[in-house]
């Protein structure tokens, strides 16, 4: 559960910076170098914070179960008739 809640913060990280690059991007004294950059940033959050989601996703969904599903006991009898 720890690796959840870690995992969560990381979650929650990313999504903050990507909310401050895209405030960023949006100041008019950027320069087109500056501008490239912080795209760069935000494309690679983004594959980042898809990846957490994936992960997060899947320890999220209930594991299959294991054990062999109780089937009718007696058909499995070979029965004769005498």
């Amino acid at each position: 559960m720890i690796e959840l809640n870690l995992l969560n913060r990381q979650i929650d990280t990313l999504m903050a910076e990507q909310r401050a690059a895209w405030r960023e991007l949006a100041s008019p004294s950027l320069t087109t170098f500056d501008r490239r950059e912080i795209r760069n940033r935000l494309k690679q959050a983004e594959t980042e914070l898809r990846d957490h989601l994936k992960i997060r996703t899947e320890r999220l969904r209930p594991q299959p179960s294991l054990t062999e599903p109780a089937g009718d006991s007696l058909a499995d009898i070979p029965f004769r008739i005498f």
